[in-house]
Formats: structure tokens, sequence, C-alpha cells
């Protein structure tokens, strides 16, 4: 061990609070320090490689150290580095708010930016809520979000978040949400329909009850993340969205996972032709550069708040590095980079590729299910796969396994026992080629060892 990691590792363990991290286990270990990216490789300070497993948080699209995006940084930074869109504008805001209404589904016409997912759902939840108030539907003021749901953790996010273990402890500080399941195929009695019929039948019975308090429904369409990367059965999303305009109420979607190309589409909305009342793009909007994030409208909802300042429609939000100009010029080379390289051709084609690399994981003894959208995948671990048994929490089979592929060379995080492969975009086949053996042999290794 270096001198030098042993002082970064001290100063680590004496000053640094992780997120979602429990502080009495991580200090208990040597910590991993990253120095260094270049391509789809993470360096840390003692030089050791490691594939980005999981896109750095599920956010890297085109790699570390891209060329293209540095400079883009690096010209912006030879013009400004910040402005803020309160009462004035700058170039890059206006540029990419151009972009991201030509590529989002028709009808998003108008962007509030902010600085991450969790602050974009927030401003999504504010502007359904003050929309029924400015439209004079004041009784319309709750939310329905869905079982499992993982959408930041702002408060009000927070709110329509439904996973206990992240949020019964702040609960009493929250406004209370209606929950209806999300369809886990693999976990329902009546696989891929039953668990959609639920789902719908649910939706349906709360909205011809309750449609008149209820302002909007947020989702994560078509993939659910932080569940476990479940993904929806077929037709599932547009029939949600079909209810939700046939009872007046604003559709939410949470794409700040699912967008940017990870689902095989621009945004997984598109793979069943939705269009949300209001949208929430984050993560992969910068190529995992800078933090960004956008919360998109319709006209419609827009209008509801465009009035003389005396009627006070105005929507009181806003954050000081609201529409960075490094940000939004950053985002806008990812884009260019999305066009030149034809990437979501190419997601989809690795996307078949990697489900063939992972086919032969199917018949191991503690596999459950492989679950995948594009490059978003969830392999769900089982103590005994006939009944579907799972591992017990203080198993720790998603760390062990986790921390199996660090010693093997590539970085993921799990979810629970569902191991999760989100590596960058731009992987070329023979390293995803790689990531899948070492994401197979961590499996092997771990849980039949």
């Amino acid at each position: 061990m270096s001198k030098s990691y042993e002082r970064l590792a001290n100063l680590n363990k004496s000053h640094v609070w992780h997120p979602f991290t429990q502080m009495k286990d991580y200090n208990n270990e040597d910590p991993l320090i990253i120095e260094r990216g270049e391509g789809v490789r993470l360096y840390d300070v003692q030089g050791r490689a490691y594939y980005d497993g999981f896109s750095s948080v599920w956010l890297n699209v085109h790699g570390h150290h891209v060329p293209e995006l540095n400079q883009a940084i690096a010209n912006q930074l030879e013009l400004v580095a910040h402005s803020t869109l309160l009462g004035m504008a700058n170039i890059p805001a206006i540029e990419l708010a151009e972009r991201l209404v030509d590529i989002t589904p028709s009808g998003l016409n108008k962007v509030f930016y902010s600085d991450s997912g969790a602050t974009g759902v927030e401003i999504a939840i504010k502007m359904a809520f003050q929309y029924w108030h400015n439209k004079g539907r004041r009784h319309k003021k709750s939310f329905i979000t869905m079982g499992q749901a993982y959408h930041g953790d702002t408060i009000g996010a927070v709110s329509v978040g439904a996973i206990p273990l992240y949020h019964d402890v702040f609960r009493p500080m929250l406004f209370q949400s209606h929950v209806i399941p999300y369809p886990y195929a693999y976990r329902h009695e009546g696989g891929a329909e039953g668990a959609k019929e639920a789902t719908i039948h649910a939706l349906r019975d709360l909205l011809e009850a309750r449609a008149d308090e209820i302002a909007a429904l947020i989702v994560e369409p078509i993939v659910q993340g932080a569940s476990g990367i479940v993904v929806m059965p077929e037709g599932c999303l547009s029939e949600m969205a079909e209810l939700c305009r046939e009872h007046d109420v604003l559709l939410i979607a949470d794409e700040v996972a699912t967008g940017f190309g990870r689902t095989g589409e621009m945004f997984a909305c598109d793979l069943e032709n939705v269009t949300p009342d209001l949208m929430v793009v984050g993560k992969g909007l910068t190529g995992g550069y800078l933090p960004v994030a956008a919360t998109l409208a319709t006209d419609e909802i827009y209008g509801a708040f465009y009035a003389d300042y005396q009627e006070q429609k105005t929507f009181f939000h806003g954050h000081s590095y609201t529409g960075n100009p490094l940000g939004c010029a950053v985002a806008l080379a990812s884009l260019r980079l999305f066009e030149e390289r034809n990437m979501l051709e190419g997601v989809r084609s690795k996307a078949v590729f990697t489900a063939n690399k992972l086919a032969a994981l199917k018949d191991r003894p503690h596999v459950g299910e492989i679950r995948q959208k594009g490059l978003m995948i969830g392999i769900e671990l089982v103590r005994d796969k006939g009944s579907r048994e799972p591992y017990e929490w203080g198993e720790r089979i998603g760390v062990r396994t986790s921390q199996k592929a660090r010693e093997l060379g590539m970085l993921t995080r799990p979810l629970g026992n569902v191991i999760v492969f989100i590596p960058p975009l731009a992987s070329t086949e023979a390293e995803l080629g790689t990531m899948t053996e070492i994401l197979a042999a961590s499996i092997i290794q771990v849980t039949e060892g």
C-alpha cells in the first residue's frame, strides 16, 4: 500500500460521508479511489484498471475522457463557465432546449433545467400540483406512484417513492401517495400477463374512484430501475397513459435512468409511442460528464402558468446552477455523437450480442431471471431456482458478487439480490464480451463456490 494511497484512504475515512452507504461497513474495508478514466475503464490511484460495468451509476454514455466532450467543455470555458437563467439566458441552454424538444416525444415543447434527476422530479411534481391549482381545480393534489418506485431523494421525490428500505424513516416528513403495483412478472403467479392485468386493474379502480383528487401518476417507463431492473410487459405503459387521459390525470415519465438510448430507443416512452405531460431527463443527458437535468412540459402545462404577474401563477422554483453553460455545451456535444455514431442502432445490436453472451447463465442453479431492455440488465439471484426463494438480506449475495466482480476487474453495484449490468453505450462487442465473462464468473464463483 503506497503512502499516497494511505493518506487518501485515511482522509476519505475521516471526512467523506458516502451516499447510500453504511459507513461502519465501508470504513472496515480499503476504499477504491478512482484517479482517472479512459474509454470504458476506470483506473484507481494504485494503477489498477476496472471495466465500468454500471456506467458510473447508469449515466456514462460514450465512455470516459472522450475528446469531443472534453473539447466542448474547453470551448465553452473560453466564453463563460456559468451565467444564471434567472432573468436572462445563455447560448448553450437555448440550443440544448431546442435539441431536447426535437428528440423527445412530440408535444413536449418547454424545457425547465435543473441539476439532477431528483430535482427534476421535484420540479415535475410541483408543476403538476400547481397546474391544477392555477386551473382552479385545487382538490386535485394527490399523486399515484408504483410499488418499489425510486424517483430520487428530495422530499417530494421521496414522497412518491415506495422502497421501504430507502423511504420509511422519512415517512413522517412526507405527503401521502397512492401506490399501485409495478408489473413484476417474475414475482407474479400469473406471469407477464397476470402482472400487467393487476397493474391496469389497480390503476383503473383507483382512477374511477378518486381521479377528481389526483393530480398525476408518476412512472419509470418500461424499466423500473432501483427495484431490480424490472421490465414492464408489452403494452402496459400505453394502457396506463390512456387511462390517465380518460380520467384527466397527468402522466409524469421519469426517464432519468431510461433516457438517452439506454433501452435501445432515445427514450423508453418511444417504445410504445407515449407522450407524457411531463418528462424528467438526467443521467445520460451530458454523456455522464456534468450534473444537468431537465423537466419537459407540454404547451398545455406551460400555458397554465403564463399570465400577468399579479395573477400569481408564476412557477417559483429554480437553482443557482440551472442551465449551466458548461453542462449544456457538453450535452449538445453528446447528442451530436449520438447522431454521428448512429448509437441507437448500435445499442440495439449490442443488446442482442449481450443477451446471447448471458444466455448460458439462465441454466445456472441460482440465476432466477435475466431481465433486459437494451443495455439495461438485471440478473436476479435466488437461493432456490424452482421455488424462486430469494436469498436473505443478511447473506448480502449481491454485495459479495459485486465484490468478486471488482476482484476480477469490473465495477458494478447490486440492487439487493439483483446484479446490475449497465455498461457504457459505447462499449464494443469485445469489451462487452469480457465484461459479461467477468459477470458470469463472479456469479458462479459466489453462488456455487
